[in-house]
């Protein structure tokens, strides 16, 4: 419990009216989109830069945990505030400042949702390519912490690769600004490649500038239906080896479809294993040549079935079914545990047959889905927390996903993150000397520990 008189500082800083203490608040700020959750002290939403810097510098030398949140999406608990101390709610700071037509540029605040910058920029046909499944609920800062991805990563990446400037108060309360508007910047050590990703640890973004891209001009949606799963997975790579890359390169196994279907129905095949949803851009030319060719590769790899939209609209109820999926699950089950392991795209056919074993060896029930054309799988389970055997058996799945994933040459997240969930996995993939670097580099910059303390690392280790 924070002291009245740290209270009394705060208002002074954002108002009175932004500074939240009951019960009934500081729940709304416990938990993000994972089981865990964790009451705050306090909940403050500032207005600015500079209201942010001050709390900070209150914070450190009063050694108050800070955990910065955004949209609250997130999938490995990074925005739980587990230590209790002070959420820095960023919904206040969602303005976007510019859109720069002759530089292709967009800066904004860090509470814009991902979706309202998607449509603002497309009004004058620019393109912002990273689309998180949460798009329409996360924001650009949280996107920025997380390094989020989302389905059209195969082909245009993730967000760093759109990161060209930000504005972010570090641990002190010191406001640091790299980057900007040029194409090239060497100069110095990549500070924005340093804070992107690193979940809110290192510090608190305030103020992020994007690179966009010409909208394309037309994109085409393709449904190939698989009676065998690992076909399907084949036939993502095989997409890629045909010197084709997609947009989006999506698969869902018979499992994942009859729940999406049950609660939002988009006229998913229930009698088969297994689609991929596949999506191209370009000029209209390019596009057909390109969708005509995935269609013909589909059918080559034993696709029963290949259905190619028709229209906007048939494409578009194919894609809501594909992004209910993560709320479609949580209605079926009390507790849903969504991982991200990804693996080379070479290995989908193996990552995928390896999950199916996993989850007969511990009958439990995980659909699969996953951002296959950049080799980004989420197996899904559906459990209940409150089921201590069940969750017994749910570590050790997850424990052997993880092992797995790593031994074809992955990693533990594509764009979910570390979090809590993750840590104790975190040995595995960068051993004692990468563990070691990254903490000389937490402690160099937050020597009070106070910046989303708990997270990415085991404490005491």
């Amino acid at each position: 419990m924070l002291d009245e008189q740290i209270i009394k500082k705060l208002r002074g800083i954002v108002g009175k009216d932004d500074v939240f203490t009951a019960k009934e608040d500081l729940i709304c700020y416990s938990y993000d989109s994972t089981w865990i959750s964790h009451l705050p002290d306090a909940v403050v939403a500032p207005a600015n830069t500079m209201e942010i810097a001050l709390i900070v510098k209150l914070a450190n030398e009063q050694k108050i945990p800070i955990v910065p949140r955004g949209g609250g999406t997130n999938l490995s608990a990074g925005s739980v505030p587990i230590e209790g101390g002070i959420v820095i709610a960023l919904h206040r700071m969602n303005k976007i400042l510019e859109i720069d037509t002759d530089n292709l540029t967009a800066t904004v605040e860090p509470g814009v949702i991902t979706a309202a910058l998607h449509k603002a920029v497309e009004k004058v046909g620019l393109f912002y390519p990273p689309d998180p499944s949460s798009m329409f609920m996360s924001t650009l800062g949280g996107n920025v912490a997380e390094n989020a991805g989302g389905p059209r990563g195969v082909k245009y990446g993730i967000t760093r690769d759109y990161v060209q400037g930000l504005e972010v108060v570090t641990p002190t309360g010191s406001v640091v600004r790299c980057g900007g508007k040029t194409i090239k910047n060497v100069s110095g050590y990549d500070l924005m490649r340093l804070f992107t990703g690193s979940e809110g640890t290192l510090g608190i973004i305030t103020e992020i500038t994007v690179r966009l891209l010409p909208l394309p001009e037309a994109k085409r949606t393709l449904l190939a239906v698989f009676d065998n799963l690992d076909v399907a997975a084949k036939a993502v790579s095989d997409v890629i080896k045909n010197r084709i890359i997609p947009t989006s390169l999506e698969l869902m196994d018979n499992n994942a479809m009859k729940l999406i279907e049950a609660f939002k129905p988009a006229g998913l095949p229930l009698d088969a294993a297994g689609v991929i949803l596949i999506e191209v851009d370009g000029s209209v030319d390019e596009v057909g040549r390109q969708i005509e060719k995935v269609a013909e590769t589909c059918k080559a790899c034993g696709a029963r079935e290949v259905k190619i939209a028709q229209d906007a609209d048939q494409a578009a109820k194919l894609w809501e079914g594909r992004r209910s999926a993560f709320g479609v699950m949580a209605k079926s089950a009390p507790t849903v545990i969504t991982e991200d392991a990804t693996v080379p795209r070479s290995k989908v056919p193996d990552i995928v047959r390896a999950i199916q074993q996993i989850a007969a060896k511990y009958q439990l029930n995980i659909p699969i889905l996953g951002h296959t054309g950049d080799g980004n799988m989420h197996p899904i389970i559906l459990t209940d927390e409150r089921n201590e055997e069940e969750m017994k058996r749910v570590e050790l799945a997850i424990d052997e996903m993880f092992r797995a994933a790593l031994d074809m040459g992955g990693t533990l997240s594509g764009e979910h993150g570390i979090g809590i969930v993750k840590q104790k996995y975190m040995q595995w993939e960068f051993g004692d000397e990468g563990i070691a670097l990254m903490r000389a580099i937490k402690k160099a910059v937050d020597p009070n520990n106070i910046l989303n303390p708990g997270k990415i690392f085991i404490r005491g280790e």
